[in-house]
């Protein structure tokens, strides 16, 4: 059986070091500490919703977001109580209705989502909590930036809606230092016209883990922190996290191949000698090899991914599996479930535990999580 391990202590460790990059902060205005709000969207990156959530809280997180209904959902019927903020907005009455119920804090990004939260609010004669959100440039949920006179008109007359923090997302602040500063300068911009018209903006927050750590003057009053728990990050830090979660399989069967015979998919890989082979049930249904899809469409996003593949082309290829602590090559295409590795100069046995190194949030959710 296949298992997605999560180390623990590695877990622990990189919880310990956010905390310790919050803490240099210090406090705000009103003495209140930096406060860490923990994304535990799809699927908690791979590592599993509730253990996840459930492990942080024992780690001192109380405080949570989520991207969807049902991930919300998943986290109140797991009996966690703390906190939990919808990210995304919505006007659907009834989705609203639902998350207001379960006692999940609300997103507003619309005259329309408030107005129909303030429907919601008078029917149930309920207050109802909610966080603003800002687009300052990300074209996803959120009032647009220089909509500031609609905000304030939509807000004026509510009394059934109490707003507890205001925020925006970031689009690229892992590499594009000059537009997040302009984000950020539009942010703050719509909060002190708020500010203004007496319309209290509650928490601050426009963060994420990226952020979190490359920009130390924008964390306001609370951070969002996905990928940094994983150790994560799409550049190099000094923060010392590190990477959360490998796959661990075992070998099923052992054979020996013949000189020119051909291995996996599309015969892209043909034996040179003979030798011999472990079969491994991993595959990339499983999380093996998969990275994200090359889905920007920039010239200069097109020129850097031609540059990185040269570079790859060159290097020695990677070898990203372990059988008893020897480094085996993966041999031919990686299927669907399986892949094929050389151990011609191993003392390999059927059943002998495999490693692979793998990004959780890409292993199937039928895999098995397990936290040691």
């Amino acid at each position: 059986m296949n298992t997605l391990v999560i180390e623990k202590e590695e877990l622990r460790h990189n919880i310990e070091k956010v905390k310790e990059h919050a803490n240099k902060t210090g406090k705000d205005d009103n003495g209140i500490h930096l406060k860490i709000i923990a994304v535990v969207k799809a699927n908690a990156y791979g590592l599993g919703i509730v253990e996840y959530t459930k492990f942080l809280i024992d780690n001192g997180i109380s405080f949570f977001a989520v991207a969807t209904i049902e991930e919300a959902l998943i986290l109140r019927n797991a009996g966690i109580k703390e906190e939990i903020l919808m990210l995304s907005s919505t006007a659907i009455e009834e989705e609203i209705k639902i998350l207001v119920d379960n006692n999940i804090i609300i997103t507003l990004g619309s005259k329309e989502s408030i107005k129909i939260a303030e429907e919601v609010g008078i029917k149930e004669n309920k207050m109802i909590e909610a966080h603003l959100k800002i687009d300052t440039g990300f074209g996803r949920y959120g009032f647009v930036y220089n909509e500031k006179n609609d905000i304030v008109e939509a807000l004026k007359e509510v009394k059934n809606i109490k707003i507890e923090g205001t925020f925006s997302h970031f689009s690229n602040s892992y590499f594009d230092d000059k537009y997040t500063k302009e984000q950020f300068e539009r942010f703050i911009d719509v909060i002190e016209v708020l500010k203004k018209n007496k319309i209290k903006t509650g928490m601050l927050h426009i963060c994420n883990s990226s952020a979190f750590v490359k920009f130390p003057g924008m964390h306001l009053n609370a951070v969002r922190i996905g990928s940094a728990f994983l150790g994560s990050l799409a550049f190099k830090n000094q923060m010392g996290l590190k990477k959360i979660g490998y796959l661990e399989s075992q070998v099923v069967e052992i054979k020996n191949l013949p000189t020119n015979f051909n291995i996996g998919y599309s015969n892209v890989y043909k034996t040179k000698k003979a030798i011999k082979v472990a079969i491994i049930p991993c595959g990339y249904m499983n999380g093996v090899n998969v990275t994200v899809n090359k889905d920007m469409f920039r010239l200069i996003d097109k020129l850097r991914y031609i540059v990185r593949d040269i570079k790859d082309f060159f290097k020695k290829q990677s070898i990203n599996v372990k059988i008893r602590n020897k480094n085996c090559k993966i041999l031919g295409r990686v299927g669907t479930y399986h892949v094929t590795c050389d151990i011609t100069s191993y003392d390999i046995n059927i059943g002998d535990k495999v490693i692979f190194k793998v990004n959780p949030k890409f292993v199937d959710l039928g895999v098995r999580r397990e936290y040691r």
